[in-house]
C-alpha cells in the first residue's frame, strides 16, 4: 500500500530542475498571447484600419 501511494505522489510532482523556475499562471500566458497577436495583426493591417475610418 505504502509504494502506491508513493507512486502517486511521484507522479504529480514538478521535475527537479523546473522547481525552481517561476512558472506564470496559464490565464496570464493567454492574456499576454492575445495581446501580442492583435498588436502584429494591428502592425501588418494598419493600413487597412486607416482606410477604414476616411
Amino acid at each position: 500500500m505504502m509504494t502506491e501511494q508513493n507512486s502517486d505522489n511521484n507522479q504529480n510532482k514538478t521535475p527537479s530542475k523546473m522547481a525552481r523556475l517561476a512558472w506564470p499562471k496559464a490565464k496570464y500566458g493567454l492574456i499576454i498571447a492575445i495581446i501580442l497577436i492583435i498588436t502584429v495583426n494591428g502592425f501588418y493591417y494598419k493600413d487597412f484600419f486607416l482606410s477604414l475610418f476616411k
